[in-house]
């Protein structure tokens, strides 16, 4: 392998029935900055099936080239019809850099790509930068239970490749008037070699229908809680605001609420606008999946809780006396 013939950033832009999903546009602006350090350019990947809209959002949030792959093959995701593609791309192109979402399906896309190129893949990151004197990509990820961040590097062999946490990196402003190249690549992959295939699809969402990865607003609820009937309090408050309800691992592993909602080092890792934090600690695990947020809005009876320390806004008070009021007065605001 010569290293010298791997150039360019690439970002894998996933999507699902149309919809282009978060996690690839926010990996276009951090592939921006990973490119600008050794003068490449960010080429979005797309493959599935009539994928116009979503090349045009890849363009739009910052892509410079797209490399499209089509077919009926790809249609829903498979880990064998997508590996296939992915692999072959990689290999006529040679990319650098191979950036794909930590998603359920980019974090079983990535691996098996990077077994097949025979190179290194760096799971779950949460930070991106340049090592300045080697240039390769120094991958940042959570390691002994969040407790410590080890830093990885890949010096040996190309691409370089990782999954990184939705959330994690903030969207450009899309510009729908920006072109870029498109280049149709045919590839195509035999069905008997695909082994699985979607039977059907259940997508799983707040009560307010808004996926917490996704929310502007998030109203998340820790031990604090008491009982999971109390989380109904929180859940009044998200649906006024338009937003989602989370849960901290502690919430989440006494039953109280689902895994799809915990919010966390071991959960989803969130950027909202705004987040509430009731009645949660704030240990390092969880300031790990929710640090990011613009603002953050903490309640807790303990003055020396640790959330204090991130949050914008803290209230020291008891949260059922607290979120009653902000219910009250944001029903007042919405009647006028």
């Amino acid at each position: 392998m010569n290293i010298a013939d791997y150039k360019n950033v690439w970002v894998y832009i996933e999507h699902a029935y149309g919809e282009t999903k978060n996690v690839g546009l926010e990996l276009l602006s951090q592939a921006r900055v990973l490119a600008d350090a050794n003068q490449e350019k960010v080429i979005a990947v797309v493959i599935g099936k009539e994928v116009d809209a979503v090349v045009k959002s890849a363009v739009a949030y910052g892509a410079e080239e797209v490399l499209v792959v089509e077919g009926d093959e790809y249609k829903d995701y498979t880990t064998d019809a997508y590996t296939n593609a992915m692999v072959k791309l990689v290999e006529k192109y040679k990319p650098s850099v191979l950036l794909i979402g930590a998603s359920n399906n980019g974090r079983d896309l990535g691996p098996r790509v990077a077994a097949r190129l025979k190179t290194g893949l760096t799971a779950d990151c949460t930070g991106l930068a340049v090592n300045e004197e080697t240039k390769d990509v120094a991958w940042t990820r959570p390691a002994f239970g969040g407790n410590l961040m080890a830093t990885i590097f890949c010096s040996d062999t190309r691409p370089q490749m990782g999954t990184v946490r939705p959330g994690v990196f903030k969207k450009a402003e899309p510009d729908t008037a920006r072109t870029a190249p498109i280049t149709k690549e045919e590839i195509h992959t035999p069905a008997e070699t695909i082994l699985t295939k979607v039977v059907k699809l259940i997508k799983a969402v707040n009560d307010s229908g808004v996926k917490i990865e996704e929310a502007d607003i998030i109203v998340s609820g820790g031990r604090g809680m008491g009982k999971p009937e109390n989380f109904a309090l929180l859940k009044e408050l998200a649906n006024l605001l338009g937003g989602a309800v989370g849960a901290s691992r502690a919430a989440v592993d006494a039953g109280w609420m689902s895994p799809l909602q915990q919010v966390g080092q071991t959960g989803k890792t969130v950027s909202p606008k705004i987040y509430f934090a009731c009645g949660i600690s704030g240990a390092i695990q969880h300031l790990a999946g929710m640090s990011s947020s613009d603002v953050i809005v903490a309640i807790n009876k303990d003055p020396e809780a640790p959330i204090f320390d991130a949050a914008d806004y803290g209230i020291v008070a008891d949260l059922f006396e607290v979120v009653p009021v902000l219910i009250k007065e944001i029903k007042k605001i919405k009647d006028q």
